[in-house]
């Protein structure tokens, strides 16, 4: 299995814990998914204006909103693991092979909710639509046929919101990935422990000008974040 993880300058921090948090648990490496990388090997060519995405129409919460969906292309190998760069791993996400069902192109954790911030990190406006986070930790079968329906133009010159609706696949090809491997931190309720991945979608103590409230996480990411020396 290939990892991926996505990368933002503004979270370099975040990014590090990530990467450092699933090789302490997992003892394998990752790869960091760089907009400038990709955009020198003429992969992502999408127009950005002030993170801000013309072909979406829309505002970019962060800079790997869409290059993720590069992964099916990218990955030589049938298995391939993305995720967020705001997590935190305590469970090494190859054991996930051993619990999906079925034959899917795609594994995601399949949340049903509606955000109750108007805002995530970094005061950015919370957007809402279908199949919300659906994308943010994802387990792909590259070599699954129904992969091949997305193309790099696809992921350059389609919108946003079609791309996180996971629009190139049906139904019955998104599986279905325990609950405990995206679980929202300050928006779903504790999973007392069982946490697989902790992804910290409202933002966390790595952003510039966080106010240090004691809010629920923000304790856990600094533990993580000092016993992989990060901080």
């Amino acid at each position: 299995m290939r990892f991926y993880i996505g990368y933002d300058p503004i979270e370099h921090e975040a990014a590090m814990v990530a990467q450092k948090t699933l090789a302490k648990v997992s003892g394998c490496e990752s790869e960091f998914l760089m907009s400038v990388k990709l955009q020198s090997q003429g992969l992502l060519y999408r127009p950005v204006h002030d993170r801000y995405d013309i072909v979406s129409n829309a505002p970019m919460s962060t800079d790997f909103a869409n290059s993720r969906f590069l992964v099916p292309l990218l990955c030589q190998e049938q298995w391939a693991f993305y995720s967020d760069c705001d997590v935190v791993f305590y469970e090494d996400p190859r054991r996930m092979l051993a619990e999906i069902k079925g034959d899917c192109a795609v594994y995601v954790v399949k949340h049903d909710y509606t955000p109750r911030a108007a805002t995530k990190m970094g005061m950015v406006p919370q957007t809402k639509y279908p199949r919300k986070n659906w994308s943010s930790v994802m387990l792909f079968n590259c070599l699954h046929p129904a992969n091949q329906r997305l193309s790099i133009r696809d992921v350059n010159e389609r919108p946003g919101r079609d791309l996180h609706a996971f629009y190139w696949l049906a139904d019955d090809e998104i599986g279905a990935l325990d609950s405990r491997w995206n679980y929202l931190v300050r928006e779903q309720p504790s999973l007392y422990g069982t946490t697989g991945v902790a992804h910290f979608t409202l933002g966390g103590p790595w952003l510039p000008g966080w106010v240090q409230e004691g809010r629920e996480g923000d304790n856990a990411w600094l533990e993580a974040a000092k016993s992989v020396g990060v901080r």
